[in-house]
């Protein structure tokens, strides 16, 4: 996984979706939020996604529907099932159609957070949870950064441009495949918003940490 930063949200109770979408924006996540099957499935078939977290209680088309369709496509992305705390039996029925990981209904926002770190993390091969490259570090459970092991306070959207730079060194990835990964459905998109965020990184990490290969995109060198 290059870029662990796009997540679908699909549930629809609209507080709870709400709820859970600002939890993962605040997170620095980009989150699309399908609110039915159909809509989750469309979704699935035509974007790629780092993530989906799944209620299978939908209408329209049920949840592991959903889940069942995306595994025949052969699509790998993780998913993280939402299911209430008696529902055992939908827990056992999704994992075996598929699913990655679950989490139970009511969400409890810090194992929420904890469960989509750590499927990202599985998908992208790691095991340790914190990146570290050239004198860089960054947590992501912490959302802290420091250089030579001075604390630098990074913006969500510079954030969300390095993480999956650091992540795959000399791996380029274009101003596109970044932007896919900075906004979710709706959110407006400033021509130059990549070039912003990188300049503001070189200034606060170093002019040697991302970059810039003309024509092609951006990198961190290895």
């Amino acid at each position: 996984m290059l870029h662990p930063m796009r997540l679908l949200l699909v549930e629809d109770d609209t507080m709870i979706g709400e709820a859970v979408r600002d939890l993962l924006r605040a997170e620095h996540y980009a989150v699309d939020w399908a609110t039915d099957g159909d809509m989750a499935d469309a979704a699935l078939a035509t974007q790629q996604y780092d993530l989906v977290l799944l209620d299978l209680g939908l209408p329209r088309r049920d949840g592991l529907a959903v889940l069942r369709s995306l595994r025949a496509r052969k699509d790998r992305t993780p998913v993280l099932i939402a299911t209430a705390r008696d529902g055992v039996a939908q827990r056992v029925e999704g994992l075996d159609a598929g699913a990655d990981d679950y989490v139970l209904k009511p969400y409890d926002a810090g194992e929420l957070l904890a469960r989509i770190r750590a499927l990202l993390r599985r998908a992208s091969g790691r095991a340790e949870p914190v990146y570290e490259h050239q004198g860089v570090t960054l947590n992501p459970g912490t959302r802290e950064a420091t250089v030579q092991g001075r604390p630098v306070v990074l913006s969500a959207r510079e954030w969300a441009v390095l993480e999956p730079l650091i992540a795959r060194p000399g791996m380029v990835l274009s101003r596109q495949q970044i932007e896919d990964k900075l906004y979710g459905w709706g959110d407006e998109v400033s021509s130059n918003a990549v070039e912003v965020y990188v300049h503001g990184l070189r200034k606060k990490l170093g002019a040697h940490i991302v970059l810039n290969v003309r024509g092609l995109g951006y990198m961190v060198p290895k």
